[in-house]
């Protein structure tokens, strides 16, 4: 695990903190002291993210997360996911069950996402165009409309908030090369899976972000035997950052419940 990083604070049941796409464990800034208190609070930085080293062979995100709470001995963790985080806390949950104590989703489903409303529809499309031709500004740029959400622009939000994730995705975002090989190997057939998932489910989405978004987290607690959705208002696709104090409350409350 040597070309991961991770940070790991606080004693006790595990808590284990999965960034977003294109940031990294600081998006967590107000959740680890807070967690830390109470908890054993691991916050990683995933393959090719912050200041993890980028892949060099086929991976799963998955795998990776198995393979560090492993050598840490954690035994099964709660998983806490915003966006690609979330995803990977889902397919966790699927392939490696026995690690996985419950998991709390935002802004995402699974790794096998799909987008139907127009406006996420075209964002994506633009992002996508500028990460396949190189251009940096123009990806940041790109990734910086979902932290506003298609109700509001980035002038409705907190600056401090807008400047974190601008500065984690331009750190990630400069690690990687125009054409360099995507050896992010994709776990298939989740949707079909994930209803076996047997562990609490929480989602707990920003109300201002994409309805694709919601949908996909909504659908995954909806999906399992246990598993219940939740909202909070004046926030997008990072409810965690934009209003800590609201997160972490719904989080501590699952926790307790556990």
């Amino acid at each position: 695990m040597n070309d991961l990083f991770w940070l790991d604070a606080g004693t006790g049941s595990p808590v284990v903190l999965l960034h977003g796409g294109f940031v990294d464990h600081g998006m967590w800034e107000a959740q680890i002291p807070e967690f830390a208190a109470r908890y054993r609070v691991i916050a990683p930085d995933s393959r090719g993210h912050g200041r993890s080293a980028n892949a060099v062979e086929p991976y799963r995100l998955t795998d990776d997360l198995a393979a560090l709470l492993r050598s840490l001995g954690t035994g099964p963790a709660v998983l806490v996911g915003v966006s690609m985080g979330a995803s990977v806390a889902v397919e966790t949950a699927l392939e490696h069950p026995d690690l996985v104590g419950a998991v709390v989703i935002t802004g995402a489903g699974t790794g096998e996402p799909y987008f139907t409303d127009p406006w996420t529809v075209q964002r994506m499309t633009i992002w996508h165009s500028a990460m396949t031709a190189g251009d940096l500004e123009a990806s940041v740029e790109g990734f910086m409309a979902f932290v506003a959400g298609p109700h509001r622009t980035l002038d409705d939000c907190d600056p401090g908030v807008v400047r974190r994730l601008r500065q984690m995705a331009t750190k990630t975002m400069s690690k990687h090369a125009a054409g360099e090989p995507n050896l992010l190997v994709p776990v298939r057939d989740t949707w079909d899976r994930v209803a076996g998932i047997d562990v609490p489910v929480l989602a707990v989405n920003g109300a201002l972000d994409s309805p694709d978004h919601i949908g996909m987290a909504e659908r995954v607690a909806s999906a399992v035997a246990n598993g219940r959705a939740t909202s909070i208002d004046g926030a997008a696709h990072y409810p965690n950052m934009e209003r800590p104090d609201a997160y972490n409350k719904i989080l501590a409350d699952f926790l307790r419940t556990l």
